[in-house]
């Protein structure tokens, strides 16, 4: 099944981001959208987690479905330790021992069994956002928006996190909209690939990715003639 937005529209004064505007997000999958500053990713993500209005458009699939958010900043409460962080997301109608076992098991996919008693005060970045990953996760969201989650993070640990998020979504497969501006952030984690223009925004590529993540080498021919083309794409 697949999520469906069909001709959108959307201003902010003088700017038309959106104009007769459609696209479709397959269920169960990573989609990663790459394009400029200011082409409306951001924009995108928020009409779909309603947090702004379109001025005009039909959403289909969206209605009764959960959203979680992954942003830049991993905007954990600061008073509550790494474990109540997660647990403070987790559907509080449920037995407490269902709950226990939820929170354990997001804390144990993202590796951080021996800092679940830590304040975000006592975590390094990389680790920051890991908490904020499985507390996408464990909120139970049908949906989980990223707003460029790994920008601004050096390319170990930005690996890192890919290696955790494609694990933990390994286990737990969610729809994922996912915004960069990062090709290989792109090529290393999406199952499909958007390329948007500068607004009002078309679709310049479209670019299904089937080899698994955890075999996936920017160093291979393959995603290299890829990395190519979504480069020239975003030139357009």
């Amino acid at each position: 099944m697949s999520l469906e937005i069909e001709n959108l529209y959307k201003s902010f004064d003088a700017i038309s981001l959106f104009s007769d505007f459609s696209i479709g997000f397959q269920e169960g999958t990573i989609t990663c959208i790459l394009g400029p500053s200011g082409c409306g990713k951001t924009t995108l993500l928020n009409i779909i987690g309603n947090l702004i209005k379109p001025d005009e458009g039909k959403l289909t699939g969206f209605d009764g479905k959960a959203v979680s958010y992954i942003f830049q900043d991993p905007r954990l409460l600061p008073w509550k330790t790494v474990e109540e962080n997660i647990g403070f997301v987790i559907n509080k109608e449920l037995p407490i021992e269902e709950r226990h076992q939820i929170l354990n098991r997001f804390i144990r996919l993202v590796e951080l069994d021996d800092f679940a008693g830590y304040y975000p005060s006592k975590l390094s970045g990389g680790m920051k956002q890991r908490v904020s990953i499985a507390r996408a996760f464990a909120f139970p969201s049908n949906i989980i928006l990223m707003d460029e989650p790994l920008k601004g993070l050096d390319i170990k640990l930005k690996l890192n996190l890919i290696r955790t998020f494609s694990h933990i979504w390994m286990a737990d497969k969610r729809t994922v909209i996912f915004v960069t501006h990062d090709v290989d952030e792109a090529l290393l984690l999406g199952n499909e690939i958007l390329v948007f223009s500068q607004p009002p925004v078309k679709i310049n590529a479209r670019q299904k990715i089937e080899v698994p993540v955890a075999d996936r080498s920017l160093d291979s021919d393959y995603f290299k003639e890829i990395k190519q083309r979504l480069l020239y794409a975003l030139g357009s």
